[in-house]
């Protein structure tokens, strides 16, 4: 008989055991590795972004006093409306002020500002959403409706000019059989 079995198995479980725990010992420093490279790779992605993000701030501060300017602009035809005139003018201005304050702060500044205003009040941030979404859904609808009168206006003058193509085709080739024809009837 073994050792093994004359000890009841024990030298064997030790051995599974010790082989159990440096494989167990092995993953977790694997798994440690694994964790440490990922945060490492997730700080350097974050700074990489943050890096872009305030690169581009300026431009997205640009576009939004140009939609400020816009506004002011579009509202010059409202002379004989007050009303309508100041709130765009008021519009417009607070534009200009968000803009502003584009410039001024780092992008992880008004990301944090915006993360705190939507845990603050996230029934108006929902308000605004869905107001954002009705009004891009109406743009969309009313740009594609535009462009299927485009369509349908192109397509009813390429039937047309068809038409009059085939009718001319009709009108010259009457008393003679097309090419196609004399080819069929000789073979």
């Amino acid at each position: 008989m073994s050792v093994g079995y004359q000890n009841g198995g024990k030298n064997e479980q030790r051995a599974e055991g010790a082989d159990w725990d440096t494989l167990k010992d092995d993953v977790g420093q694997i798994a440690g590795a694994a964790a440490e490279r990922g945060r490492h790779f997730l700080d350097s992605a974050r700074e990489q972004a943050t890096l872009y993000m305030d690169h581009r701030k300026d431009a997205v501060a640009e576009s939004v006093t140009d939609l400020a300017t816009s506004l002011r602009e579009a509202t010059s035809s409202f002379e004989d409306r007050p009303n309508i005139r100041a709130f765009a003018d008021s519009a417009a201005e607070g534009l200009e002020q968000f803009a502003g304050s584009i410039r001024d702060r780092s992008f992880i500044d008004i990301f944090n500002e915006m993360e705190d205003v939507v845990r603050e009040r996230p029934a108006v941030v929902a308000a605004i959403s869905v107001t954002l979404g009705f009004l891009t859904a109406r743009f969309i609808k009313a740009s594609a409706e535009g462009m299927r009168q485009d369509y349908g206006q192109r397509s009813q003058a390429g039937q047309s000019a068809g038409r009059q193509a085939r009718a001319r085709q009709a009108g010259q080739g009457q008393g003679q059989p097309r090419q196609g024809a004399r080819a069929r009837a000789d073979v």
